[in-house]
C-alpha cells in the first residue's frame, strides 16, 4: 500500500494508567481519521510527568504526519501538555490576554470568580493557532513545524470530539489530499486463529492494498482488512477483490462482514425464518440465553431456556432419563443430545439446544478432562452434536461452548455441514 498521512495518538493522564478509567478518546479518534483517509500507526498512553511527556512528543513528531494529543490542558499543575510539548518544539509560551479575558467572563457567566490557577488555561505555544472552546475552558492550539501537524485537545470528551469534528477534521481531510480508507471486518467462529491463517495467508500475502490483520478471540477469528483508494468506489474494489478470495479460501465459515456478532446472525436468522427455538444449558448456566436476548427483539424466537445444572433438573425439566445419565455420565455426547431434543419436545419449539460439559477448575478426569464440552441441535432435519476440548479458564471454556452453539445454530438453519 502507498503510503498515505500517518497519525500517532497521545493520551495524556495518569488516571489513564490505572485500573478505574478507561481510554477511549484514541479509539473515537482512530475511526474518525480512518474515515478522513489517515491511518493511525500508533497510540501511546502517557503519565503526568513533563520528561516522559516531552519524549513522547519528540518521538511521535519524529515519526507522524500528523500528532493528536488528548489531555493536560487542565489548570492544575500536574497539566503539563502544554509546557512538554513547547519543549519538544523549542519554542517559548506565552500567556494570552484574550483568552484570559474570555475565561474570566464565561466564570462570571456562572456568577463565579475565576482562581487564579485557571490562568493557566490561556497558555499559547508561540506560533500556535488557537482552537476555541465553547464547551469547556480548555483552548485547544494547533502547531506545525517541519511539516508535521501538532493538536492539543482537552482530555473530556464532550469537549474533545466536538473540537475535532469542527476544527481539526478540516484540516486533516485538506492534507491528507483526497485519500480514502475503507475498512471491512470478516468474523470466523469456532475456527482456529492458525487454521484460519493457514487457509487466508496464501490469499492476503498476494495483496499490498489492502492489508490484513487477523485477531485471534474465544470462539472467534476476525480478518481486519483495510484499503486505500483515490475514492471511495475504488477502496471498496480493493476490498471486495480481497475478501471474495477469503470467502473462497473458507467457503460458509464467514459469518459476518457488516459489523454484526453472532448472536444478531443468528436472531435475524430465527426471525426470518419464524422459527421458535428452547435452550438446555449446563455448564454455561445461561450464557446462551443471556447472549442470544441480548438482541432486541429475542421474544420472537425464543420460547424458554432451562440452566439444567444438576442431574436431577436435567431429569425434571427436559425429560432426560436417569438410566442413560447412570450409565454414560452427565457430560456426554448422549446426554447433549437428550437434552436438546427434551427441551424442545417440552417447549413445543421448531428448535432445541442442549449444552453440557466441565468448565473446571475442578471435576475433571482423564477421560474427562477440565473444558470438555458437548454441543447438541435438534431440529426438524435431526440431531448434531458437536465435541470440544477449550483451553483456559472457567469463564473462556463457557463462553467459547456458547459461541460453538451460535455457530451450530447459524449452519443448521442456513443448511450447512455440520461443524
Amino acid at each position: 500500500m502507498a503510503r498515505g498521512m500517518r497519525a500517532e495518538l497521545l493520551a495524556v493522564g495518569s488516571e489513564l494508567l490505572g485500573p478505574l478509567r478507561a481510554e477511549t478518546n484514541t479509539l473515537w479518534l482512530t475511526d474518525r481519521l480512518l474515515e478522513a483517509g489517515v491511518e493511525v500507526a500508533a497510540r501511546v498512553t502517557v503519565a503526568d510527568d513533563a520528561a516522559l511527556l516531552e519524549s513522547a512528543f519528540r518521538s511521535a513528531l519524529g515519526r507522524a504526519d500528523l500528532v493528536i494529543a488528548t489531555g493536560g490542558l487542565g489548570p492544575t499543575e500536574d497539566d503539563l501538555t502544554r509546557e512538554a510539548a513547547a519543549a519538544a518544539l523549542g519554542r517559548g509560551i506565552h500567556r494570552d490576554p484574550a483568552i484570559l479575558e474570555a475565561l474570566r467572563t464565561r466564570f462570571a457567566r456562572y456568577l463565579r470568580q475565576m482562581a487564579a490557577v485557571n490562568e493557566k488555561q490561556a497558555d499559547v505555544i508561540e506560533g500556535a493557532v488557537v482552537l476555541p472552546n465553547a464547551r469547556g475552558t480548555a483552548p485547544g492550539q494547533r502547531l506545525e513545524q517541519g511539516g508535521r501537524l501538532l493538536f492539543l485537545l482537552p482530555g473530556p470528551p464532550g469537549e474533545m470530539m466536538p473540537m475535532f469534528t469542527e476544527q481539526v477534521l478540516p484540516v486533516v481531510r485538506e492534507r491528507a489530499g483526497g485519500a480514502v480508507i475503507r475498512t471491512r471486518v470478516l468474523r470466523i467462529a469456532a475456527m482456529a486463529e492458525s487454521d484460519v491463517e493457514q487457509a487466508v495467508a496464501p490469499i492476503y500475502k498476494t495483496f499490498t492494498n489492502p492489508r490484513t490483520t487477523i485477531l485471534g478471540a474465544a470462539g472467534q477469528v476476525e480478518l481486519h482488512l483495510v484499503a486505500e483508494g483515490r475514492s471511495e468506489a475504488e477502496a471498496e474494489e480493493r476490498i471486495e477483490a480481497l475478501a471474495a478470495g477469503i470467502r473462497g479460501a473458507l467457503p460458509d465459515r464467514i459469518f459476518s462482514e457488516d459489523g454484526r456478532e453472532l448472536p444478531d446472525v443468528v436472531a435475524g436468522l430465527l426471525r426470518e425464518r419464524k422459527l421458535t427455538l428452547a435452550l438446555a444449558e449446563s455448564c454455561t448456566g445461561g450464557l446462551l440465553s443471556a447472549r442470544l436476548t441480548e438482541v432486541p427483539g429475542a421474544s420472537n424466537f425464543l420460547e424458554r431456556s432451562f440452566v439444567t445444572y444438576s442431574n436431577r433438573s436435567k431429569i425434571e425439566e427436559v425429560g432426560v432419563d436417569a438410566a442413560l445419565i447412570e450409565r454414560v455420565g452427565a457430560v456426554s455426547e448422549e446426554v447433549a443430545a437428550a437434552m436438546a431434543a427434551g427441551v424442545r419436545r417440552v417447549a413445543g419449539t421448531d428448535v432445541g439446544v442442549g449444552i453440557t460439559g466441565i468448565a473446571g477448575p475442578d471435576g475433571g478426569t482423564p477421560e474427562k478432562p477440565v473444558g470438555l464440552v458437548f454441543v447438541s441441535l435438534d431440529g426438524a432435519a435431526g440431531t448434531r452434536v458437536r465435541r470440544a476440548v477449550f483451553p483456559g479458564a472457567r469463564d473462556r471454556v463457557r463462553y467459547q461452548a456458547a459461541q460453538v452453539a451460535l455457530e451450530m445454530l447459524r449452519r443448521g438453519l442456513l443448511g450447512l455441514a455440520a461443524l
